[in-house]
């Protein structure tokens, strides 16, 4: 019996090769090959264009946790960790988490702690910021586990200024712009905003 995450794949799979006509090939290839290759392709895509907005701009669009949230969305783009909704909040809420604990714990201004020693208020803040944007992504059903690594980016003091967070937020709209428009042209069911149930039946078995 396979499990809801196989069988999203499996869909994935079909969608995919059906879109580009190739479906009578895919018991050839092996799945897992076939979805390496569209996430190595699209996520390619998604960084290089993000990080050519960047360089025009010379505005911080890149940050690290954006990898993970590429990753999400091209491997599992029908799971409810990569619909738009979960993402955008998700990052927004550990950005906002993190920005909060370096205010509370008089960190602002501060050199980042890639610059200076790890002190006790750095601790609590970093302590602080992944607590908080964990309960809240629980309390908001935002789940996005990339936004976790947001708040520590942010209470670590690499973006400490509250101007720096629209731009955050711009960067992860440009990625999920990018993978609305990849996932459909795959034939992909990639939501426009919330979670699609799972609709799955004893035919997917």
């Amino acid at each position: 019996m396979r499990t809801a995450n196989e069988r999203r794949r499996r869909r994935l799979v079909y969608g995919l090769l059906g879109r580009i006509r190739l479906r009578r090939i895919s018991r050839r290839y092996n799945p897992t090959a076939v979805l390496a290759v569209f996430a190595f392709i699209s996520a390619g895509i998604s960084i290089t264009l993000i990080a050519s907005l960047a360089l025009l701009t010379q505005a911080a669009f890149i940050f690290p946790s954006l990898g993970a949230t590429a990753f999400i969305l091209f491997y599992e783009p029908t799971s409810s960790s990569a619909c738009p909704r979960n993402t955008l909040l998700g990052h927004g809420i550990g950005a906002i988490a993190g920005w909060c604990a370096l205010a509370l714990f008089g960190l602002l201004d501060a050199p980042s702690a890639l610059q200076t020693s790890v002190d006790l208020s750095r601790v609590g803040a970093v302590g602080l910021s992944l607590a908080a944007s964990c309960a809240l992504m629980v309390w908001f059903r935002a789940n996005h586990p990339p936004a976790a690594a947001t708040a520590l980016i942010v209470s670590l003091g690499l973006m400490p200024q509250l101007s720096q967070i629209p731009v955050l937020l711009g960067g992860v709209v440009l990625l999920l712009l990018q993978a609305w428009v990849m996932n459909h042209l795959a034939g992909i069911d990639f939501p426009l905003w919330s979670h699609r149930p799972d609709t799955s039946t004893a035919d997917d078995k």
